[in-house]
């Protein structure tokens, strides 16, 4: 019977470790790119990001979620990989980019805050931006 306890709350463990995904679509002047995304919207998804990932998929990324439209830092603490970060608002309009962020090897880390109020950041590989032609003015639909 305790065996069975074990098994039920190892599954628990593993089932609220895991991250919801989903599509978003970028639209710019020129083209429509659609991107799988992790969903973090909670406190401890933001806070782990994608910390200790080796790579991250083309066309992929982490859709960072908050509560309501607010001014946010970031910053690349255990990161691996280097990011795009892509910073939008509560409408679906990119309002601020901040391209090839390194990852950060040894304290402290430069921290890098939003410039407005953004509902949503989405973090996605270094150079997809200008691989895509991504701009401020462009739209997200989430």
């Amino acid at each position: 019977m305790e065996i069975w306890k074990l098994i039920i709350l190892i599954f628990i463990v593993i089932i609220s470790g895991c991250v919801e995904e989903q599509k978003v679509k970028i639209f710019t002047n020129s083209s429509q790119i659609e991107i799988k995304v992790e969903i973090a919207d909670t406190f401890e998804e933001r806070q782990r990001g994608l910390m200790f990932r080796d790579k991250l998929e083309n066309n992929s990324g982490m859709l960072f979620v908050f509560e309501k439209e607010q001014y946010v830092t970031f910053w690349m603490k255990n990161m691996r990989i280097p990011l795009d970060m892509i910073f939008i608002s509560e409408n679906g309009t990119i309002n601020e980019i901040k391209e090839d962020l390194k990852p950060c090897e040894k304290d402290p880390c430069p921290l890098y805050p939003s410039n407005f109020p953004v509902k949503y950041v989405l973090e996605v590989n270094s150079g997809f931006c200008r691989q895509n032609n991504i701009k401020v003015g462009d739209r997200v639909k989430i």
